[in-house]
């Protein structure tokens, strides 16, 4: 064994410990141990504290210091939960009880969308619980594959892929999965995907809470070059430890004759928009930390958003 490969699998232990003490830990308790981490995060270590501040800033640009405080605080709070219930997921979330946590009001409307002989496309984004987001699909009865970077941990990419593999998503590859999707929607099936990474300098650059941000286009293109019935969706986490509302944002059918998002830019900035409604209702679950706005748009794409504001 290599250094490398010892110093990985060294740190899976460590993961391994530290999920095996969450699984001992009741809810209530995580919570409180979230709260903690949280305050620390916020006031003692600065992990990311001026990428979070700027993003908040940007999306939020009238927040009072203390709201930006506050907003910090709870999504510290929220990711730390987030990861605690992912260990607790496979234990405490089973086919038999999943109603008593998920509130789903747009049960038929995703019923719809997934349960046809049609391929169909699930964009999320980096909000709420959304590792939570295929695990329930495969509860519901609608395998899914999913788009995922792998981990530099390749026994810590095993161990997360186990987990969300084990009701029925499949993961792919973020780089060189092309012909796999393919086939996968050519023969009906189900794409997740998330929709607010940036892409670099020749992405498609849309509005995102009013600043231009590079999105990928692939996928508007692959709900547009199969007509795949999208949908946007979100998992929102309630006060309360694995107490959740899955929010349907919109969906839209590019087969339909009156379809209005033709084309990849207007496909792209319907589904971006749809994500800022959802992250809009709960500021706080989204992941600020991430560098959403890169670098700088085209000369043309600032004219374009220009006159477009103009004309609004």
């Amino acid at each position: 064994m290599t250094f490398r490969n010892a110093k990985d699998y060294a740190g899976y232990l460590v993961l391994r410990v530290l999920i095996a003490f969450v699984q001992a830990v009741p809810p209530r308790l995580c919570e409180r141990i979230a709260d903690l981490l949280a305050l620390l995060f916020t006031k003692v270590i600065p992990v990311r504290r001026k990428v979070l501040a700027e993003n908040l800033r940007i999306a939020f640009p009238h927040a009072t210091d203390e709201q930006v405080r506050r907003t910090s605080h709870e999504m510290w709070r929220h990711l730390f939960l987030m990861v605690m219930e992912i260990a607790h997921t496979p234990r405490k979330v089973h086919r038999t009880n999943w109603r008593e946590m998920f509130d789903v009001p747009d049960c038929e409307t995703i019923i719809r969308v997934m349960y046809t002989t049609r391929p169909s496309v699930v964009i999320s984004g980096h909000y709420g619980n959304f590792e939570l987001g295929g695990y329930l699909m495969g509860l519901f009865g609608f395998p899914t594959h999913t788009v995922a970077r792998k981990l530099d941990n390749a026994y810590v990419d095993r161990f997360v892929n186990e987990f969300r593999g084990r009701t029925g998503q499949h993961m792919l590859p973020k780089h060189g999965s092309g012909e796999m999707i393919e086939e996968l929607l050519s023969s009906g099936g189900a794409l997740t995907l998330l929709g607010d990474q940036a892409a670099g300098h020749k992405g498609c650059w849309v509005p995102f809470f009013g600043k231009p941000a590079s999105t990928h286009k692939a996928v508007a293109l692959f709900s547009l070059s199969f007509k795949a019935p999208t949908m946007v969706v979100g998992v929102r986490r309630k006060r309360r430890m694995l107490q959740y509302d899955v929010d349907v944002a919109d969906v839209v059918d590019p087969a339909a004759e009156d379809f209005p998002h033709a084309g990849v830019q207007p496909m792209t900035e319907w589904y971006t928009g749809c994500l800022e409604r959802l992250i809009r209702t709960a500021p706080e679950q989204y992941w600020w930390i991430h560098k959403r706005w890169k670098g700088n748009p085209p000369e043309k794409v600032l004219k374009r958003l220009a006159r477009r504001a103009k004309a609004a």
